[in-house]
């Protein structure tokens, strides 16, 4: 503890002991300000300033220690002062009191606080930015909540102290105005629980509720004054246009049918979206034929003396089209038609927020939902265009293996597609501009990830920041920054895989004013519902995660909160999400990382086994990666997980509903877990917790006792 902190916590031990030493509360009770009402209120008369002076500073102190006896002081304010001065001297002397108080807590505690609960504190600190006036506003208005506490718990928020300091000031002025006015009869005043009736009680609670009151009717109104320019329609043919047939729009959309709405899908390309088309699904295709082949080629590993597999990389391509046709039908406009959607193909227009168009028709709605997804981003990189590239929109078409092919960015979907082709038997060089790839997992497992690569003959360029595309001599070459000089990189293909950009334009978004995030994606509320009231967004068009799983997740809340608002609507829950890197080994994480835990400042314990020495793991020739769980310092909780490893996108799932449902490392221990299995990783990573963490002294009483057993 810091110097200043510590003589600030002994002031206060010291005053606070003293207050309880000497007794001093009893001259802060309504008996003896009774008593003394005559000889205070003479000293009022013969020296008013001091007088008031010195009440003021002993309100501050004892409202700033959190003391017994400001309602009493309060009350004395308005015997001694009358109703103006009294209000006026409590009201300053209280906020200034309750202002110190909440400075003392912020600096002593917030840090502590904020460290160790930092990931349950997330969402907290999010609403107190956003609205923490408002709540604080509110609190002050009711009496009945104890202000010392309010003061104290405010201290460990984000709240400005200015914010605190005024609204302080003008949410205790009603309450403030009750006990002053009640001083002025402090003479028929036997107990404080006098002076808030029920029924006073009850219209501070009325008086509480109001600005929630009035901020229902304010969002109303603002949604009027959003929507008044637009004609309402007097009969809408739909309860839900959804526009995009993807993951997102056809959750929301199934929900809708699901619930009886009428509900109409539209969708220009094909439905399924990226994840059936493009991503997911034809990326994973490529990546089990491409780990087949690995396998082949160290099947002495497995005891095989000689083995071989013979392929043509345009009959691997059309196997990838199979696996898209196999899955098709589930995303197809038969099923869901089926399933009660209107499904249309075309490309939508918005027209207003009540309107959209398809097709030369008008479609009257009551909501609208955006899932128009993402597509790779593709950066102004001069000479690029000239050469020819591929996205993971575009790679589907590729009817021959590259002989040399770059892939330009090293997060999951760049490095998933340099390991596929280099398995394929490509000469893959990675480039990414950070200082390594994969780079929101640890540094640890960037590096894994990295000696995997190498040894599978990738060249990886880390530190590599690409400058521009040139054509020499029928040669192509990405020209790089490294380390201040100009590299050149040859390349056949170019394999363009640096992020992916939301789409929010070419369907009427700009002509409403929808607003956009500093990432260019739809800017949604906790509804999931932008500045426009009945239009609502989900997805990766939305963010902030762009996966097909969490855009599933997000269409429910974005489908219900359109249709039930304002009767009941959801927060949408982003508290665990998990998600995988399908690489070999793959990386699967869910929660916090120690890179993400260091950069918030959150206390944690680690965990790590070590799937070396898993029985399961050696047996099939995967004996490699680890379980690496974050843990509440000296709790079972967990605060995340990554695993790599053969299947780590399936062992996280034990996790996952471990975080979803609360049950920590002990559970997981207690449970049985079949022999042998790769699962059983996540148990040992239990057991390994568990050990360290033994009671030490109590073992040593254990092995006392069994010492004495022997002798008995």
């Amino acid at each position: 503890m810091k110097k200043s902190k510590a003589i600030i916590v002994v002031v206060f031990i010291l005053l606070i002991g003293a207050f309880v030493f000497f007794d001093l509360s009893q001259y802060l009770s309504l008996e003896f300000l009774k008593n003394q009402q005559a000889n205070l209120e003479q000293k009022v008369i013969e020296a008013p300033m001091q007088t008031a002076l010195a009440f003021f500073i002993l309100y501050v102190l004892v409202t700033g220690l959190s003391l017994p006896g400001a309602a009493v002081m309060t009350l004395l304010a308005g015997a001694i002062f009358g109703v103006f001065w009294g209000l006026v001297i409590v009201s300053f002397a209280s906020t200034l009191g309750a202002t110190i108080a909440f400075l003392v807590s912020r600096y002593l505690l917030r840090d502590i606080v904020q460290r160790k609960f930092s990931h349950n504190l997330t969402a907290i600190n999010q609403g107190v930015e956003r609205d923490g006036a408002f709540y604080l506003f509110t609190l002050r208005l009711v009496p009945a909540f104890p202000f010392f506490i309010i003061n104290l718990v405010m201290g460990l928020t984000v709240i400005k102290t200015y914010t605190f300091f005024w609204v302080s000031q003008v949410g205790m002025l009603a309450g403030t105005l009750v006990y002053v006015n009640a001083g002025t009869e402090i003479a028929q005043i036997d107990s404080l629980a006098g002076i808030l009736s029920p029924s006073l009680i009850a219209s501070f609670v009325l008086l509480g509720l109001f600005p929630w009151l009035a901020r229902s009717v304010l969002d109303r109104l603002k949604s009027y004054k959003v929507l008044k320019s637009y004609p309402k329609p007097k009969q809408f043919d739909r309860n839900m246009v959804v526009i995009g047939g993807g993951s997102a729009g056809l959750v929301s959309s199934l929900i809708a049918a699901t619930v009886n709405a009428k509900v109409t899908l539209i969708e220009k390309h094909k439905m399924g979206g990226d994840c059936l088309n493009t991503g997911c699904v034809p990326s994973k295709a490529l990546i089990r034929t491409a780990k087949f082949l690995s396998q082949v080629k160290h099947a002495k590993s497995l005891g095989v003396r000689e083995a071989s597999a013979d392929f043509d990389f345009s009959e691997v391509m059309a196997r990838v089209q199979r696996v898209i046709k196999t899955i098709e039908p589930h995303d197809s406009v038969e099923r869901f038609t089926k399933l009660g959607v209107e499904c249309l193909s075309g490309s939508a227009m918005i027209k207003s927020p009540y309107e959209v168009e398809v097709n030369g028709q008008v479609i009257t709605t009551r909501n609208i939902v955006v899932a128009t997804g993402a597509r790779p981003f593709v950066p102004d990189l001069p000479g690029l265009d000239s050469v020819g590239y591929y996205t993971s929109d575009t790679l589907w078409g590729l009817g021959y293996l590259p002989k040399r092919l770059l892939v330009l960015g090293g997060g999951p979907i760049g490095c998933e597609l340099a390991q596929a082709f280099s398995r394929f038997g490509s000469q893959v060089t990675l480039v990414q501009s950070g200082e390594r790839i994969l780079p929101r997992e640890d540094v640890e497992v960037s590096q894994m990830v990295l000696e995997r690569f190498e040894q599978e003959g990738i060249n990886v360029k880390v530190n590599h920041r690409a400058l521009s595309v040139t054509v020499e001599s029928d040669n192509k070459y990405l020209v790089c920054s490294h380390s201040g000089e100009e590299l050149r990189v040859a390349f056949d293909d170019i394999l363009v895989s640096v992020g992916r950009a939301a789409n929010v334009k070419g369907f009427g978004l700009e002509n409403l004013g929808v607003n956009l995030s500093e990432r260019r994606t739809i800017e949604v509320n906790e509804f999931l519902q932008t500045n426009i009231p009945n239009v609502y967004a989900c997805g990766d068009v939305a963010g902030p995660f762009q996966f097909t799983h969490t855009a599933s997740h997000q269409a429910w809340y974005a489908a219900v909160n359109a249709l039930f608002s304002p009767f009941k609507r959801f927060k949408v829950d982003y508290s665990v999400i998990p998600w995988a890197t399908f690489i070999d080994p793959e990386v699967a994480r869910v929660g916090l990382n120690e890179f993400e835990a260091k950069e918030k400042s959150i206390d944690y314990e680690v965990t790590v086994y070590g799937i070396d020495d898993l029985d399961r793991a050696i047996a099939d020739e995967v004996a490699y990666g680890m379980v690496k769980v974050l843990t509440v310092p000296g709790k079972d909780k967990i605060l995340g997980v990554t695993i790599v490893g053969d299947h780590a996108g399936d062992l996280i799932a034990e996790y996952v509903a471990a975080m979803r449902h609360g049950f920590g490392m002990n559970k997981i221990l207690s449970t049985i877990h079949i022999y042998p299995t790769l699962a059983e990783a996540n148990k040992f990573a239990a057991g390994q917790w568990k050990r360290n963490h033994k009671p030490e002294r109590l073992l040593q009483w254990v092995a006392k006792f069994h010492q004495w057993r022997l002798n008995r």
